[in-house]
């Protein structure tokens, strides 16, 4: 693996975030040693000429596309048009223009709200285009499906190396805690934390407590994304999950223990659930690239519980 990486030139688009980060780490650890992260005051990546000065100026052999703009049910229902124009326009003209200057491989990392609405448990990849995603969420999720349309062009016109990769919901250390724009593991232990020191006695959630989500430790997801780009060559969508299905009630109770808060929660059944359920069938990354996730969600919680404390002062805005 050291060998794979050491003499390739890589780009990872949205490297200074969240998955990026880790995903950087990740690279490094198997001996990559050029690696280039483009910044938006250097590479608007929704200019297509951005996009191209980028790849003649750096030549690239794979490029990983990490880059997003996404958020939790809020953002989303406040921003569908922003997250769908950007996410597609990030996308689209960055394949397009990866596979006109030569780049060897092009990893796409697609949503878990690609997925119908009311999809089959668990969601298998051949189920992806049964029925429309879950509408709050539906912009972002079919701007990057669109990712998977042209991979798949591509490949059968060109024979050009793209792949399509579909996360589950991700937490972990470094996540954003901003509760205009966090999705729900950060936003739950911002506030139980919070409202533990206040002294509070209660905390308002959104919804009803009923959905299931699933959720992949981020340094988990970085290795699963990292072992396709080694190892993956083929048109079909590949999910990349934990295979662990949570209610977001127990969800709520478990962050409430791992932080210490006592009191009592608020169901605002005026708010979205979103997605009835989510889980995903993560066998096809097993078998085709030898992913399996590796840290317990229990850890990875207390993990992320911890990072939070200890990094408040600059997370928190």
């Amino acid at each position: 693996m050291e060998q794979f990486w050491s003499d390739r030139r890589i780009i990872v688009t949205g490297g200074g975030g969240f998955l990026g980060s880790f995903i950087l780490e990740t690279l490094k650890a198997r001996g990559a040693e050029n690696i280039f992260v483009p910044r938006k005051s250097e590479y608007d990546l929704v200019d297509p000429e951005d996009i191209g000065r980028m790849l003649d100026e750096h030549k690239p052999d794979i490029v990983i596309h990490a880059a997003a703009l996404a958020g939790g049910i809020g953002a989303n229902r406040a921003r569908p048009a922003e997250f769908f124009y950007t996410n597609l326009m990030m996308g689209v003209p960055l394949m397009h223009q990866a596979w006109k200057h030569g780049v060897k491989k092009f990893v796409a990392l697609g949503t878990i709200c690609s997925y119908p609405k009311f999809a089959p448990t668990p969601f298998r990849e051949e189920d992806l285009w049964n029925g429309y995603p879950e509408e709050t969420n539906a912009p972002y999720g079919l701007a990057k499906k669109m990712l998977l349309v042209q991979a798949q062009a591509y490949r059968e016109e060109y024979g050009f190396n793209a792949i399509f990769l579909l996360p589950v919901n991700l937490y972990g250390p470094r996540d954003n805690f901003d509760l205009e724009t966090s999705h729900v593991i950060p936003a739950l232990i911002r506030k139980f934390i919070e409202a533990k020191e206040r002294g509070d006695h209660s905390v308002e959630l959104w919804g009803d407590g009923s959905p299931t989500r699933e959720f992949l430790y981020v340094e988990d997801a970085a290795e699963g994304v990292v072992l396709a780009a080694e190892r993956y060559d083929d048109s079909e969508p590949v999910n990349l999950g934990s295979g662990r299905e949570i209610g977001i009630k127990n969800l709520a109770e478990t962050i409430a223990k791992y932080t210490g808060y006592t009191g009592d929660f608020v169901w605002n059944t005026e708010k979205p659930n979103g997605q009835p359920r989510r889980l995903l069938d993560v066998s096809r990354a097993e078998k085709f690239f030898g992913f399996r996730a590796g840290t317990s969600f229990e850890d990875g919680l207390r993990k992320t519980v911890d990072w939070f404390r200890e990094n408040r002062n600059v997370t928190v805005k």
